[in-house]
């Protein structure tokens, strides 16, 4: 998991580790059910110590992890921002664009249509490019088929982007 999703996850309102575990599994459904807890914690230390969490202790006063309320600092709140506006398109897990539309959205931070269609031109051009280069290749060459298969990868890509804008276009309008 991605830094990232755990600093976006803690957009919205500071958290004790087990509700950002809990928000997590919600977002990924039953893919979320293989998350492995230590590693959320591992991550939070982490985090906490490059400076882009802040840590409180519970009123319960225990050493526990499960009793710490995470929150971002500032520069946790710039790394965010960051991360939602990059439009690097994730290689082969597409849960982490997935959970960068909820925190957006759930936080606040941007539109989650805004973010699907900036993706969206962003897999466009490089279909272009894609399409481009393999009309340039020889028939039966090595590099025709990888191009082949990378224009197909696009072209799914681009395919389960338009169901995210038609999922969160339902969303906005209540249907």
């Amino acid at each position: 998991m991605q830094q990232e999703v755990v600093l976006a996850m803690l957009a919205k309102e500071p958290s004790h580790g087990y509700q950002l575990r809990a928000r997590l599994r919600d977002a990924l459904g039953p893919l979320g059910d293989a998350m492995n807890a230590g590693h959320v914690y591992v991550t939070l230390t982490r985090l906490e110590k490059a400076g882009l969490l802040a840590v409180e202790k519970s009123a319960e006063g225990t050493d526990r992890s499960d009793r710490k309320v995470y929150a971002l600092t500032p520069s946790g709140q710039q790394r965010v921002a960051e991360w939602i506006a990059e439009v690097d398109w994730p290689r082969g897990d597409l849960a982490e664009f997935h959970l960068k539309l909820i925190a957006a959205a759930s936080a606040g931070l941007a539109d989650p249509i805004t973010i699907v269609d900036t993706q969206r031109r962003e897999l466009l051009r490089r279909l272009r490019d894609a399409q481009r280069a393999a009309m340039a290749e020889p028939d039966r060459s090595n590099a025709a088929l990888l191009l082949e298969g990378i224009v197909l990868r696009l072209q799914a890509d681009l395919r389960w982007l338009e169901a995210c804008e038609r999922n969160w276009t339902q969303r906005r309008s209540g249907s």
